[in-house]
């Protein structure tokens, strides 16, 4: 099948519109956007309506449903190697969580109406590391209004959720929440249900390595 190619270019604006919705959509920090600037952009910091955003991306999948690309990405600070479905955006930002001020770094990417995501961030105080862990697992579930969750281990790592975006699109999420050393990492993926098949899971999550 060859590469989509039939959405049409976008403009700065709806551009900053849909990076908006994906910063929502697979954030952590349950924290409405407020101003995310992705590596390699200059786009305007502004905060504009979630529908719009959701309408912009809607259009763009009705447009086109692209294959899944497998690539290799690598992460630039921290120290992780993972597959990705097509071509990723990087995004940062400063928070805290849990009393701990950070700088939350996220690599995400797109394809076939799910997102797949890798967020990361240094915590130098080890003594800290399980509350900021824990805050990135509540804030993803609030991010999707889950209304069902289920850890997929005993130690909680893992996650497989279900909910609702903000316009009502019910949605399943597979999640990891761990530590390597000094930094903590959130390997999410989050779709329809019947796109989130054991096959495009595996994929994803089976090829994280941080070393």
């Amino acid at each position: 099948m060859p590469a989509c190619s039939c959405a049409p270019a976008r403009s700065d604006q709806s551009q900053q519109r849909a990076l908006e919705w994906r910063w929502q959509r697979i954030s952590g920090s349950g924290i409405t956007y407020n101003g995310i600037i992705p590596h390699n952009h200059s786009l305007p910091v502004q905060t504009t309506l979630f529908k719009i955003a959701t309408i912009v991306l809607a259009l763009t999948l009705i447009a086109c449903s692209p294959k899944f690309d497998w690539r290799e990405v690598r992460g630039t600070d921290a120290p992780f190697a993972v597959l990705l479905p097509a071509k990723p955006a990087s995004y940062a930002r400063e928070m805290e969580l849990n009393g701990v001020k950070l700088k939350m770094q996220m690599t995400a990417a797109d394809a076939d109406s799910v997102s797949f995501a890798v967020g990361y961030a240094k915590v130098d105080d080890a003594s800290k590391i399980a509350g900021v862990l824990a805050a990135m697992k509540t804030g993803m579930l609030k991010n999707i209004q889950a209304t069902t969750s289920k850890d997929s281990n005993q130690s909680g790592t893992e996650i497989v959720a279900y909910g609702n975006l903000q316009n009502g699109q019910p949605v399943k999420l597979v999640g990891r929440f761990f530590a390597r050393g000094a930094w903590v990492y959130q390997v999410v993926v989050i779709g329809r249900e019947k796109a989130l098949t054991p096959e495009v899971v595996d994929t994803f999550m089976t090829s994280f390595k941080a070393s």
